[in-house]
């Protein structure tokens, strides 16, 4: 895969530059080694590509994965312990699960990484809520955030968001001071 898009959210290339230089070199290491081609295995059911082969993003995921782990990144997961106390008088709170969690994919030395094929909500939620979080768990310090462009995104299931998409909303909402610097990058086969 090729990086071909880089757009710095909240001075996020400069700090991933300066900080992390030798992980970010990594990172495009890990992608470069990744052949798309050989991830265009899902055969589409959908009403309006049916039978088209297109990328299967949990393929795409798992060498991506494979790559981060052999360089010693790790996945990290906490725990939800959900409140309760926010509920109206009388209101029987649900139980819930124990193993409610969430996880951030790949973290080395506080830069946090994800890589997201999927849906739109889940880039925005990443960047602007999950890796805002890990910050304040003090797990990370910087983020980069791994998506694909449109030329990708138009062989994968509908409703995969893309670079410029994400790119656009960004610069419309812009930066809250809670936000932390993230590196987002555009990836094509």
């Amino acid at each position: 895969m090729k990086i071909v898009g880089a757009y710095s959210f909240n001075g996020g290339e400069k700090a991933v530059k300066k900080r992390y230089a030798k992980e970010l070199d990594e990172v495009k290491n890990v992608l470069a080694h990744v052949d798309a081609r050989n991830h265009k295995t899902k055969t589409s059911k959908e009403k309006t590509m049916r039978d088209k082969v297109l990328y299967s993003p949990r393929s795409l995921n798992a060498e991506i994965s494979e790559g981060f782990f052999e360089l010693g990144w790790e996945k990290k997961r906490v725990m939800c312990d959900y409140p309760t106390q926010y509920y109206s008088a009388g209101y029987q709170a649900p139980q819930f699960s124990k193993g409610a969690f969430r996880e951030m994919d790949f973290i080395k030395n506080k830069l946090g990484v994800e890589v997201q094929f999927g849906k739109y909500s889940f880039m925005v939620y990443n960047v602007c809520a999950k890796m805002t979080i890990f910050h304040n768990m003090g797990f990370i310090d910087v983020g980069i955030e791994i998506v694909p462009v449109k030329e990708l995104a138009e062989d994968m299931s509908s409703g995969v968001s893309y670079f410029e998409q994400f790119v656009w909303d960004l610069e419309q909402r812009g930066v809250s001071d809670i936000d932390i610097p993230v590196l987002i990058l555009g990836v094509a086969p």
